[in-house]
């Protein structure tokens, strides 16, 4: 039987994925000994690619009697393909050292690619200029690769150098190049290449929207893709509604997250697994955990990604008891965990106080699933043993682990040490954590109150300098809140507001029945040379309570009032928002800087230590 026609028999295979056709075909080949021919080799590894096989397509690479470059080029793409890009690069060495073969283009975008996957500029960059002394230095496929990798890899100008020099542009380089500007944050750059671009198709729409998304600026990626929408773009690839979900998520617009949600199910990619995923980290972010496990609950897929972020997002509401039991089901379903998984998991164990589970936990990343722990891993750890009054272990552990601890895990510990009275650990800690140069205003808060508790009035006076030094560059406190398609922002200290006299009414109430229930001003976070009026004034205007006054004002009774602020709760709004959830009796969730607080009947998920 001739040789094209097996060509063609493997071609079918390919198309249809057909894994056993494949594999039997293979067989017959090898029966039939016509293995030898180059072209059928090669196209096999192809399929074996396409198929997904790659321990099948490695054993042929390995076995072949000769390779040329579609040998090498196929066999690189299938790592990629498996999101393999370290074995890519770690691989290409030996196609000179076993077969004196130089990269040609298609071996060249490979590798450039698998740089740009791994965001590995260095190699990247030594890659580009092996291209410029080779004799395809003015090949345009490998030029695209080029300005997709320099995108990937945060440095746009030299993206659009490469850009520039493309004699015929395609629409990967111009979606790459416009992709990377926006990631950037350089908008107005991105959106005029944009308009430049000869086809705004959807690709085109995405690449814009999710650069904006990923520099933060969601609110602009909002308003395109609604432009885009009303332009009458088909969305025939769900990438930029993931995106979009994603926007939702890092905004906490809970009531636009749900409006995306509807148009996902109206176009018909609810069963698209990463879409779900998508949406279970949205609602879980939007502190909606009821809505996460609904849709996570109706996945007939689930991966690691969908797993992991039902836990992480139980973990982050403390709700520990439920991440834990989902990890349990996870293993039973035979999905392994990855990194992200156990700091949820970590995490989760530190705010109930299972000290034990998160030391097995972490004994199980290292050797069950050979995970290198991260410095968010020891982090995570050393906040377990803070919180349950382990600091000489804690102080083990930092001793032996392979990371310089950072601010916020000395300021964890520092906060452990207060509250078990350590005193002698407290000063050890806080020097180590002064020596950093802090960069957070409520460390030096932390810092200060540590020192003066302990009689060290000149360390204490020095961090209240440091801080007040501080105050001019740092960002000013807001907080905004989120019910039906409102939405309303506070800054700190704020008198301009339409309502100002009616939130400053009912602020005032709530503080008389506060005190009533002996609620006592903690001023210590207040660390301005002011006196203690106006300290307490200070506190009365943070703009968490603005935001709350106003939601208790114009909200639905019953209804939860969800916050989002851009710092970190302070000490004392933390004890006013619990007395404020059992007074009105209503549930608050806010989302501050550092985790989810849901007050409620005088209580917060984070046990009151955060």
């Amino acid at each position: 039987m001739p040789i094209l026609h097996y060509l063609h028999q493997l071609q079918n295979c390919a198309k249809h994925r057909s894994i056993v056709s494949t594999k039997q075909l293979h067989a017959h080949f090898i029966r039939l000994g016509v293995t030898q021919f180059l072209a059928l080799s090669n196209t096999l590894l192809n399929v074996y690619g396409k198929c997904s096989l790659l321990q099948d397509a490695l054993q042929l690479f390995d076995e072949m009697p000769q390779r040329d470059h579609v040998s090498w080029a196929t066999f690189l793409t299938t790592q990629n393909q498996a999101n393999l890009p370290d074995k890519t690069l770690s691989m290409f060495p030996a196609m000179f050292s076993l077969d004196r073969l130089l990269p040609d283009d298609f071996v060249f975008a490979s590798l450039v690619k698998a740089c740009g996957s791994l965001g590995a500029i260095k190699q990247g960059k030594q890659v580009h200029g092996n291209f410029l002394v080779s004799p395809y230095f003015d090949d345009d496929f490998v030029k695209s690769s080029l300005v997709d990798m320099y995108a990937k890899c945060g440095l746009p100008d030299d993206s659009r150098l490469v850009f520039d020099s493309i004699k015929l542009k395609n629409m990967a380089s111009w979606t790459a190049i416009i992709y990377g500007y926006a990631r950037k944050g350089r908008k107005e750059e991105a959106l005029e290449l944009f308009l430049r671009v000869p086809l705004k198709n959807l690709f085109a729409w995405t690449a814009l929207i999710s650069g904006l998304i990923q520099s933060a600026n969601g609110v602009d990626a909002f308003g395109l893709f609604v432009k885009m929408r009303r332009q009458g773009i088909s969305i025939i690839d769900p990438l930029v509604l993931s995106s979009i979900v994603g926007a939702s998520a890092n905004l906490a617009m809970l009531e636009l997250g749900k409006q995306v949600h509807g148009l996902v199910i109206q176009l018909g990619y609810e069963s698209c697994m990463f879409i779900s995923n998508a949406l279970v980290d949205m609602y879980a972010k939007c502190s909606d955990m009821s809505a996460a496990r609904d849709v996570f609950s109706r996945m007939s897929r689930r991966d690691v990604v969908s797993w992991t972020s039902i836990i992480v997002g139980a973990a982050q509401h403390g709700q520990a008891e439920e991440a834990l039991s989902l990890y349990d089901n996870m293993i039973l379903n035979g999905v392994k965990p990855n990194e992200v998984t156990f700091v949820g998991l970590i995490y989760a164990c530190s705010h109930v106080g299972l000290v034990n589970r998160g030391r097995e936990l972490f004994k199980s990343m290292v050797e069950d699933y050979g995970i290198h722990p991260s410095l968010q891993h020891y982090t995570c750890l050393l906040d377990l043993l803070g919180r349950s009054g382990h600091l000489e272990e804690a102080e083990s552990v930092i001793n032996l682990m392979p990371f310089k601890p950072d601010e916020p895990t000395w300021a964890a510990l520092l906060s452990a040490c207060k509250q078990y009275r350590n005193a002698k650990m407290a000063i050890k800690f806080a020097d180590h954590l002064f020596s950093l140069k802090p960069e957070e205003p409520s460390t030096y808060i932390l810092l200060s109150n540590t020192y003066a508790s302990s009689g060290l009035w000149e360390h204490a006076s020095k961090a209240r300098q440091l801080l007040e030094s501080l105050e001019v560059r740092k960002e000013p406190g807001y907080s905004y809140i989120y019910f039906g398609k409102e939405s309303q922002m506070f800054y700190a200290g704020e008198t301009s507001h339409p309502m100002k006299d009616k939130i400053f009414g009912l602020l005032n109430e709530l503080d008389v029945e506060m005190r009533r229930r002996g609620y006592v001003p903690d001023t210590s976070y207040i660390l301005h040379n002011t006196d203690h009026q106006e300290k307490e004034r200070q506190l009365f205007w943070h703009s968490e309570r603005l935001a709350i006054a106003y939601g208790l004002l114009k909200s639905v009774p019953g209804t939860v009032i969800r916050i989002v602020k851009n710092l970190r709760v302070c000490g004392d709004c933390h004890t006013v928002l619990k007395l404020i959830s059992d007074i009105v009796q209503r549930e608050i969730v806010i989302r501050d800087a550092k985790r989810y607080h849901h007050f409620k009947g005088g209580k917060c998920s984070c046990n009151d230590f955060w």
